[in-house]
């Protein structure tokens, strides 16, 4: 897993739908009075984005993106689709 690369969710654009915390399989994220919160981005593999691919709201961004697509991150989550 990963220290250099996390989601951070900007909770200006975040509707708390909650899609981002019900998709990762990785446990980063947490549900909290209606709304998701990242409470173990060091669980987050590194190029993943399987989470923000299904937020409606293109609230989350990740420290370390440098902005490349990276092919995927082969950790099963469907985040290359």
């Amino acid at each position: 897993m990963s220290k250099t690369w996390y989601p951070v969710i900007d909770i200006t654009k975040c509707i708390e739908c909650g899609i981002c915390a019900d998709f990762c399989s990785h446990g980063v994220y947490e549900k909290r009075e209606n709304h998701p919160v990242v409470v173990n981005p060091e669980e987050c593999v590194h190029g993943c984005k399987g989470c923000s691919k299904q937020c409606p709201e293109g609230a989350i961004e990740y420290v370390g993106d440098n902005g490349q697509e990276n092919g995927g991150c082969s950790c099963g989550c469907c985040c290359e689709n």
